[in-house]
């Protein structure tokens, strides 16, 4: 069992994967605290359940400084007066009651919330948790996104600098809320006093213009025609995280890969990432990170962070035959490789690094620096795209 700080955290393995809260027996409690009344401390706010067989809403917020977490929950009712005052009076318990009252009125019985349906003590619990979070907000039958910072009663529809950082609510440039707005299939937005200001369809355009994330996707999700690697990976480009590690962890569930958590190990997280999307895709476009039209790119192959595939989110795949097709303007057709040539789409990593096959050019006429040619186009120059 892991050990965290001098806490030694015994998980209870369970069949059921997802601890959720139970909103009647929450709210019943807080009705009867409110009221000075009795609390039955036995009764469960929190229970393992089902995430593929229950009915349940999630929330997606940003984390501020008072957040309550799984004990805390669970043993409200066991403590102090001043100590259940100290809890109750906090913005993120305030926050996860309101959801509980939306949940309600919506007609769920059980609501996950991240901050106290997750036992943070314990490195496996969390490690199962954030590996299985984009299923959990997939399977939600809605999403309720709380923008904690804003004060008007509509959605946002124009950039304001003023008023925000980044010149959205704060919600909009987090790493973890990206895949929280695109796995569910109903997200329902909120703002600060938790009214209603439109759900995910229907803001679709304006949400594209905040997030770069095309409105087919918001619409429909990650199914059919899959974006490239690079594409995912530029709409977190300018998202921040509060552990860097996070950034990488954010999106493993948009790339389809699982890797354990390993806290500590800054951007190795990230080289991590790539490699395990190496292994299991022979999508090109995750060497395209650094492009930008200009320049030359030296040093390692993998990337060290989103940010440098910002200039990616027109990238696509294009099939094999196309590939080679473009291929002709640059070499005379005997050299030409065949469609069947696996060694187009094979990346072998070993101990002594990434073994990959590409056609290489000269670049600007240098005889050290070489372009490459990979099997993408860029809608905005419409051209199969060369990396140096």
């Amino acid at each position: 069992m892991p050990v965290v700080g001098h806490n030694l955290r015994v998980t209870r393995m369970n069949v059921y994967s997802m601890r959720l809260i139970n909103v009647k027996a929450l709210l019943e409690r807080e009705e009867l605290m409110e009221k000075g009344e009795r609390v039955d401390r036995r009764a469960k706010v929190l229970e393992f359940c089902d995430d593929e067989a229950t009915k349940y809403a999630i929330l997606s917020h940003r984390w501020i400084g008072q957040e309550v977490d799984c004990d805390e929950i669970v043993d409200l009712a066991k403590m102090d007066k001043e100590e259940r005052d100290g809890v109750c009076q906090r913005d993120g318990y305030r926050k996860i009651l309101d959801s509980c009252k939306q949940a309600k009125m919506d007609g769920y019985e059980w609501l996950w919330v991240d901050t106290c349906c997750i036992d943070k003590r314990s490195s496996a619990e969390l490690s199962e948790a954030i590996n299985s979070m984009y299923r959990w907000y997939e399977n939600a039958q809605v999403c309720y996104a709380y923008l904690h910072d804003l004060h008007d009663s509509s959605f946002p529809a124009v950039r304001n600098d003023e008023r925000y950082a980044n010149g959205w609510p704060e919600w909009f440039s987090r790493g973890w809320t990206l895949q929280e707005m695109i796995a569910p299939s109903n997200v329902q937005f909120f703002n600060k006093e938790w009214r209603a200001i439109g759900d995910k369809r229907t803001l679709a355009r304006t949400l594209q213009k905040i997030t770069a994330v095309p409105e087919h996707i918001l619409v429909n999700g990650l199914y059919g025609d899959r974006p490239c690697v690079a594409q995912i990976m530029s709409w977190a480009s300018d998202r921040t995280t509060t552990r860097v590690e996070d950034r990488a962890y954010s999106l493993m569930g948009l790339l389809g890969v699982n890797m354990p958590m390993l806290y500590g190990e800054g951007k190795k997280a990230f080289h991590r990432l790539q490699l395990e999307i190496i292994r299991t895709s022979n999508d090109q476009s995750i060497f395209a990170w650094g492009w930008d039209g200009e320049g030359v790119r030296t040093g390692n192959i993998l990337a060290d962070d989103p940010s440098v595939f910002r200039y990616c989110s027109a990238m696509e795949l294009i099939k094999p035959d196309e590939f080679i097709k473009s291929l002709s303007l640059y070499m005379p057709e005997g050299e030409l490789p065949s469609t069947e040539d696996d060694r187009l789409g094979t990346f072998p990593i070993t101990n002594r690094g990434i073994q990959i096959w590409l056609f290489l050019c000269p670049y600007d006429g240098s005889d050290s620096v070489f372009g490459c040619h990979v099997a993408l186009i860029h809608w905005v120059h419409q051209w199969p795209s060369t990396y140096t």
